[in-house]
């Protein structure tokens, strides 16, 4: 049965087929000191340095849309299969256990989610999904897979962000109800005088009108995949210049917010807002927005209290950064503000305000271990107990709250959520953005 076929016969009866046929091939029965035989969907930009951090397994297979990506990784691993097409590593799925993806985001979900209906271990880059409803399906499937899943979000390995949830779980400041969230990265659309301020002059590119060649070692068609078909333009590739699309990204929010967000998603046991609204300058049809602001409204989660989570980003910023609150210095950061006090931290370092009254403080004990390795956590839970920090089951709402502040944004509007129904009960015209249209020939099978 290939790929095609299994899909087309139904994703529940195939699943359990194919997880069937994992656990008899590589369960959690096999020594840990075995290796996982991996397979690379993507092996150039952040696929090749993911390939370093799983490259001690056994790599089996390596797929790029990038001929040139294939041949520099098989120069490390050249025992390795070579392929072009992730749904032809999909056909072949009886050659590994765990699939690492590395994708742009608009395909994410097309090699993430079949892998899962084969019973595979996945790593998914950030963010998990183009989009809320892909997210919800990949959530979904990987309850039912029962396999070691773990999106790409380094910052829940690093020891300062450890210590500030804690700080924040403990109690140390009290009672928190407001949480703010800021980025100083400016990719996306802007005016000229500001993309030269910030040396970003892509940002000011409407789409482009020429065509230009498509480069012999990239198959363009493979690489738009899901998306609308649009002449190749080096505007779009190589690099992250892609992320800036709409067709294809999802802008700074969906991309540092799943590092930056994850912090008070992690600390304050956050999961589906009630409302979300964006500000910002009139957003662009095309690209998402250098700059904005969102501000998410939460409901009291067991003992913690409701709260508002602010985004801030590129030109934006807390007002804490102008009133002395917090020092200037934290370019980037998360401020949680409780009843106690406050604590601000960012990648490297963290501090409680006031300072004057925090100096004497005794810090609570440490109750989240240290990281083996974000990428070592995730080897470790397939050939173990299946447990990751990041699985899918936290990472999918997360990556449906970026989204729809995206979302609120572009819509203009104050969203009310339905976590349930998956709908905006205020906005029915957010349905084409919470599920988009694919491309001929592309689709998933929830």
């Amino acid at each position: 049965m290939n790929r095609r076929q299994f899909l087309k016969t139904g994703a529940a009866a195939g699943a359990g087929f194919w997880i069937a046929g994992r656990q008899v091939g590589f369960g959690q029965e096999k020594s840990p000191n075995a290796k996982l035989n991996i397979a690379m969907i993507a092996s150039g930009g952040r696929g090749g340095a993911n390939l370093k951090s799983v490259g001690t397994e056994n790599i089996v297979a390596l797929c790029d849309v990038n001929e040139k990506n294939v041949e520099s990784a098989a120069k490390l691993h050249p025992n390795a299969k070579k392929y072009s097409d992730f749904r032809k590593v999909l056909d072949d799925a009886k050659d590994y256990d765990a699939v690492v993806v590395s994708t742009c985001e608009h395909t994410h979900a097309f090699a993430t989610l079949p892998a899962l209906q084969l019973g595979k271990h996945v790593y998914c880059e950030k963010p998990l999904t183009h989009g809320v409803w892909e997210a919800r399906v990949v959530t979904e499937a990987s309850k039912k897979a029962k396999v070691a899943t773990q999106m790409g979000t380094q910052a829940h390995a690093n020891d300062t962000w450890r210590r500030v949830v804690e700080l924040v779980q403990s109690g140390s400041i009290g009672k928190v109800t407001e949480c703010h969230v800021w980025v100083s990265r400016t990719w996306g659309w802007q005016s000229a005088e500001d993309a030269l301020q910030y040396n970003d002059i892509a940002s000011t590119q409407e789409r482009p009108q020429e065509e230009q060649p498509v480069p012999a070692h990239l198959n363009w068609d493979l690489w738009i995949g899901p998306a609308p078909m649009r002449p190749y333009h080096s505007v779009y590739f190589p690099g992250p210049k892609w992320y800036r699309w709409w067709d294809f990204g999802s802008g700074t929010m969906s991309d540092l917010g799943s590092h930056m967000n994850d912090i008070p998603f992690w600390a304050l046991k956050l999961d589906a807002p009630k409302t979300i609204e964006g500000f910002g300058p009139p957003p662009h049809p095309e690209i998402a927005p250098a700059s904005f602001r969102a501000v998410y409204e939460y409901g009291p989660r067991g003992d913690m209290p409701a709260c508002t989570l602010t985004w801030y980003q590129g030109q934006e910023k807390p007002p804490h950064l102008k009133d002395g609150r917090v020092p200037a210095e934290w370019k980037d950061g998360v401020l949680f503000v409780g009843d106690k006090g406050m604590v601000v931290g960012n990648h490297a370092k963290h501090a409680l305000l006031p300072e004057d009254k925090f100096k004497d403080f005794k810090r609570p004990e440490q109750t989240i271990p240290k990281s083996i390795g974000h990428h070592a956590e995730w080897i470790n839970a397939a050939k173990t107990d299946l447990k990751t920090t990041c699985p899918f089951s936290y990472s999918g709402p997360l990556t449906e709250a970026n989204h729809l502040a995206s979302i609120a944004y572009r819509l203009g509007k104050k969203l009310e959520w339905d976590p349930v129904s998956l709908k905006c009960k205020n906005a029915p015209e957010a349905d084409r953005l919470l599920h988009r249209e694919y491309r001929k020939g592309w689709e998933l099978k929830a």
